[in-house]
């Protein structure tokens, strides 16, 4: 106290101001002491990081390929086509530069690689193998048959988290060739609301995104949908080119029309019940919500392509479409429309009645011709009506612009057809000059609508993309071979064999073999490298084209790989499981770069529709050429309507329509050029 009093006289201050000064010096004192205390932990963490991204400079980036990776086989495994249970989930991160991840054909493989979008998945150890740390370097997992760490990390699904440790991260891991998008354009297609993290300096990817127009395919695909629930939806540009094809903005804004118009009057909602009561009093009032029902009729090829045609007539007459899948169906498609659904109710009235040939009939637009109640100013009779569209009959009237004003008011039409019949649609003048509109360019109506309305579901579209990775990604050139035979027991093996070679090495699709007694040519630098990809329900052809180029070496030098997804011996009606290994080949077809289809073939026409090309056509037969080349990239009419509804007579087909043709592989088919 004495030291107190001393500095208090010397300082000459009162004993009031001497007590307020102590009293600010005892608060400021432990306040300085916090402040030095919180300062010195910033800079402990930020040295901290510092050290840590010294630490990780050699840190492998989550895509990048394993050192020691193996090519994938020359074959399949069946067994990989008839587990259809993985939606895709892809990946397995690792950041070990020599860790190789262990390929087996069994059921861990497949569990690691169904990780749902919206997972993060973090590389952060330098031998870390997606949640499992190892402190081994060179832990080298032993490779089965199945698809290579490149390949299976190169199929993120939109929404995944990505987070690297990397200095180094490398972006010349393609998820396909050059000319498709990379590893880097998926890893960027995140769901609006996911992050992707990274905490590489050197990361030049950091702050891209890829376009929407390319996510949405130029604006074709509404945004929105649930990308869990369907990832091809949103994924399927990266394995195209980009399209050269662009759907017209007329045709946008009709698409999100029909996309209100469905929403409001779809399954379950209130305009569809007040529908149905009308529908089971037998009002056939035409106000409220019209729909179309779709039947579907033989396989696969042929549902798709009516499915199409049918839903451009609903664009056209503002109705809901709604379609029959049956159980050989299930699982096959996504869902089109937003926030509602195309497929029709199981307590739909009228589904003991699909298929009854004498009920159909009665309630048929041919039968109602023959009563002639035609009249477009009477009511109709009955609120809904059978047209039967598959191989032609009075139903085809239809198509006569003086009928459609009575159509128009049955508020429900039950359509069944196997056919492509939009060459027909054009017929009717109103209709013309709409389509026109939609579909500036004629032969692209197909190409639009089907990449409008068909997405693989998650199940198939596993299929497709652990095959397209697999055994097609690396290839710089793709060829599809789609091989119809129609009547196997009765057409030489061999005899189609010659065909099909005869074709592709005359049209110099594919290069020719040297004789085994030469030598093989040096191996070069620019060396290319092309995959083959056949379709049928036979093995015979594969194997011997496999042989072929395994057992001689090609005049050019180019490397040959031939692969097959399926093979069922026959077609399998009413089998959900063939079906959907049938979708997948049609889709994988439609990622090819070049294509040689079978005469006659729906599956043939929608593999070439959806791929945007121009494909050669196989002529079954001894016939010369083998192959011609298609003029238009759309799918053939069978059986069109060929009478003038105004003179009443039959007439030739190609002369009723503009901008249309017959079918290079069908005599009296149709075709839009």
């Amino acid at each position: 106290m004495e030291i107190f009093e001393v500095a208090k006289d010397k300082l000459g201050l009162g004993s009031k101001r001497y007590t307020t000064l102590l009293f600010a010096c005892s608060v400021a004192l432990p306040v300085s002491l916090m402040i030095l205390i919180v300062y010195q932990n910033q800079l402990f963490h930020l040295t901290g990081g510092l050290a840590k991204a010294e630490k990780s400079r050699n840190v492998t980036a989550l895509n990048v390929d394993s050192k020691n990776d193996s090519s994938p086989p020359a074959i399949i495994p069946d067994g990989r086509l008839h587990n259809g249970n993985l939606p895709p989930g892809f990946g397995n991160g690792t950041s070990s530069e020599n860790n190789s991840l262990r390929h087996t054909s069994g059921t861990d493989k497949q569990l690691n690689g169904t990780m749902a979008p919206g997972f993060w998945i973090e590389s952060g150890s330098r031998n870390g193998s997606f949640g499992i740390e190892t402190s081994s370097k060179n832990n080298s997992l032993p490779h089965a048959s199945g698809p290579d760490e490149k390949q299976l990390n190169g199929t993120l699904a939109p929404g995944f988290r990505k987070e690297s440790g990397s200095r180094n991260y490398s972006e010349n891991d393609s998820l396909l060739n050059t000319s498709r998008p990379n590893v880097k354009q998926l890893n960027e297609t995140l769901d609006p609301g996911f992050q992707k993290e990274s905490g590489s300096r050197n990361d030049s990817s950091q702050g891209n995104r890829m376009p929407d127009d390319n996510k949405l395919l130029d604006g074709l695909l509404a945004p929105g949908f649930d990308e869990r629930s369907c990832a091809s939806r949103y994924q399927s540009f990266l394995f195209r080119k980009t399209s050269l094809h662009k759907p017209s903005s007329y045709l946008l804004s009709k698409l999100r029309r029909y996309e209100d118009i469905h929403k409001r009057c779809g399954p379950h909602s209130k305009s569809y019940h007040k529908a149905l009561k009308r529908l089971k009093s037998s009002h056939g009032s035409s106000g409220g919500c019209k729909y179309i029902v779709w039947i579907p009729a033989n396989g696969l090829g042929n549902r798709m392509l009516s499915m199409a045609a049918t839903f451009l007539y609903a664009l056209l007459t503002n109705r809901v479409l709604l379609v029959n899948h049956k159980t050989d169906m299930a699982n096959l498609f996504c869902e089109p429309f937003l926030n509602t659904s195309w497929l029709l109710p199981e307590d739909f009235p009228l589904r003991n009645h699909f298929g009854r040939s004498k009920h159909g009939y009665a309630h048929s637009f041919g039968s109602m011709l023959n009563k002639s109640i035609t009249n477009a100013s009477m009511e109709p009779p009955e609120p809904y009506l059978d047209l039967n569209l598959a191989l032609g009959g009075y139903d085809q009237l239809a198509f006569c612009d003086e009928n459609q004003a009575l159509l128009q008011k049955i508020p429900w039409l039950i359509l069944l057809s196997d056919q492509y019949f939009v060459p027909s649609l054009f017929m009717i003048p109103s209709f013309n000059r709409e389509i026109s509109k939609l579909f500036p360019e004629k032969e692209t109506v197909f190409y639009h609508l089907g990449h409008y309305l068909f997405h693989p579901s998650n199940q198939v579209w596993g299929l497709i993309t652990r095959f397209y990775q697999a055994y097609l990604a690396k290839a710089d050139e793709r060829i599809g071979l789609q091989i119809r035979v129609y009547h196997d027991k009765t057409t030489p093996f061999q005899t189609v064999m010659d065909q099909i070679l005869d074709c592709v090495l005359k049209e110099k699709l594919l290069p020719e073999v040297a004789d085994t007694q030469e030598p093989a040519p040096p191996p070069s630098r620019n060396q290319t490298s092309k995959a083959i990809l056949i379709t049928s329900l036979y093995s015979k052809y594969y194997e011997n084209m496999k042989n072929m180029y395994w057992t001689r070496p090609t005049v050019t030098g180019e490397v040959i790989s031939v692969y097959q997804p399926s093979h069922e011996e026959y077609q399998h009606f009413g089998d959900n499981t063939h079906n959907m290994k049938a979708w997948a080949d049609i889709y994988l077809l439609s990622l090819c770069d070049v294509l040689v289809t079978s005469t006659s073939s729906t599956f043939g026409y929608v593999a070439h529709g959806l791929a945007g090309l121009k494909p050669w056509i196989w002529r079954m037969g001894n016939k010369n050429p083998a192959c011609q080349r298609a003029i238009s990239m759309e799918p053939c009419c069978h059986f069109p309507l060929s009478y003038d509804c105004k003179t009443r007579i039959e007439v030739n087909a190609a002369t009723l329509v503009p901008n249309t043709m017959h079918c290079e592989d069908r005599k009296n088919g149709l075709k839009l050029v």
